[in-house]
């Protein structure tokens, strides 16, 4: 399997921060020994590539808070509002690779080793690694996108932000004329049931589950991990701080994703 899977040193990884063996030689054990396992993913594994975090203290919601879903949907202000931050961030969004750990999902997953990624994330960083879309499970959705809130059709953001910086404001669904916003999940915005169900699935069918870089403290997503280790799977968390699900795992490793996965990954 190791043909199949290998993982280059990324650039973006301090190759001091590397794991010794002996820290991943359980994950390695469970990931030869699993038949079928399910990767989830949280911020810390995009931190690694850039991607500032939002929840954690002096991210970007510290910074400026949310804009919640029924006010984005009330106030013509408050969308061009989140327009306009969505698009101070697009250099940073169309710079960033994927980096390490990102290709070691990628490569479980192309591999044969994990059945799906179930992520947080809404850069589509796991898509740019080489993860085939229908293994991807985005519950937060996805950034690089837009959908029409009516109808429910996709919009490519290039031309909203054409129409944003010519007229001041985003336009409206050119099928429906419903209102566009980006495809990810906002606060007080319903979770996307299809995601949900086929992450529950997901979850069940798994006899090994590794979080990668999530603090496990926003809920409904965080439920997950849970129902794997209650369904007889095993649990290992890679994250660079403790969790509160930390007493659940069989395996926890506070150590950076990239160098970790790729160790594991290529000793298979």
């Amino acid at each position: 399997m190791a043909d199949h899977i290998a993982v280059k040193p990324s650039y973006v990884q301090n190759m001091s921060a590397s794991p010794d063996t002996a820290d991943v030689a359980s994950l390695i054990d469970m990931l030869r020994a699993s038949r079928q396992a399910v990767i989830f993913t949280g911020a810390g594994i995009s931190t690694e590539s850039g991607i500032p975090d939002f929840r954690s203290p002096g991210g970007i919601w510290t910074q400026m808070a949310p804009i919640d879903f029924r006010d984005f949907v009330s106030s013509a202000e408050l969308r061009k509002e989140a327009w306009r931050r969505r698009f101070a961030m697009e250099e940073m969004f169309s710079m960033v690779q994927p980096n390490d750990g990102h290709r070691a999902v990628a490569a479980l997953v192309n591999g044969g080793k994990a059945s799906h990624i179930i992520t947080q994330n809404i850069d589509n960083l796991h898509q740019q690694s080489g993860a085939p879309d229908d293994r991807v499970i985005e519950l937060h959705g996805n950034t690089r996108y837009a959908k029409c809130l009516r109808c429910g059709a996709r919009a490519e953001l290039e031309p909203i932000r054409a129409h944003f910086e010519k007229h001041g404001d985003p336009p409206d669904c050119q099928f429906c004329g419903g209102i566009v916003k980006t495809a990810t999940i906002s606060f007080g915005q319903a979770m996307p049931e299809d995601a949900m169900a086929q992450a529950e699935e997901a979850t069940l069918a798994s006899d090994l589950f590794i979080v990668l870089g999530s603090s496990l403290v926003v809920y409904p997503a965080a439920e997950f991990p849970i129902l794997a280790k209650k369904n007889g799977a095993r649990l290992v968390i890679v994250n660079r701080d403790p969790t509160d699900q930390d007493d659940y795992a069989d395996l926890v490793l506070n150590r950076q994703i990239g160098p970790t996965m790729r160790e594991a990954v290529n000793a298979l």
